[in-house]
């Protein structure tokens, strides 16, 4: 069995088709319930849904064989997996962003609030600025607005929330998409498995 990890929600969906177009498809995951494992014996692979911030560490740790995972999360966690493949969806952007208004001196320490800490302080550290980065864990956009901190540091992809909360982006750090990762000791024992679905997917990329 090919073991594959899909981030719940529209993202997963849509990778699930490109994999179903593959010659991995499993219809009982397309059934309205609540199941999380899904199997097809035939064609020798279960997919299972999980939190889009988890699947590294399925994949890193053997429970999945390969997964998708989004680069802002490979980038934050740092997991040990190979990255096999751009799938060129769920493109979105990192970027820093604050109030319309703000504009940074350099003259006082800079306050971040991020739920990417790790990409915060590798972005900063390389432009050689300090911070104090806040963690937070979601409605980033509110710490600039109540004064908590000076900017925030984010996925963007429409930048609607940032207008209506009267912030715009300042800068962008790196462009975001969705990768096909996998374990190193899977892609060993799996290969030929794992380098047919990365070539079949790969036809299906524009």
């Amino acid at each position: 069995m090919l073991n594959i990890a899909l981030p719940k929600g529209r993202l997963g969906e849509r990778v699930y088709e490109m994999f179903a177009k593959a010659g991995f498809e499993c219809p009982s995951i397309l059934e309205n319930n609540r199941k999380l494992i899904f199997e097809n014996v035939e064609k020798g692979v279960r997919y299972f849904w999980v939190k889009p911030s988890d699947v590294c560490i399925y994949v890193e740790r053997g429970a999945a064989d390969i997964g998708v995972a989004g680069k802002d999360i490979i980038l934050e966690y740092e997991p040990d997996v190979y990255e096999l493949l751009d799938l060129n969806v769920g493109i979105c952007r990192m970027a820093v962003a604050g109030p319309v208004d703000f504009v940074d001196n350099g003259l006082k320490t800079l306050r971040v609030a991020t739920k990417f800490t790790n990409i915060a302080s590798h972005y900063y550290a390389s432009i050689g600025r300090d911070i104090d980065i806040i963690k937070l864990n979601g409605s980033i956009e509110i710490a600039p607005i109540l004064g908590l901190s000076d900017v925030i540091v984010d996925i963007v992809e429409t930048g609607k929330t940032l207008r209506e909360n009267n912030l715009d982006v300042k800068t962008t750090i790196l462009p975001i998409s969705a990768r096909l990762i996998s374990n190193t000791t899977s892609f060993q024992f799996k290969g030929e498995e794992i380098e047919k679905a990365v070539r079949e997917i790969k036809g299906q990329i524009q």
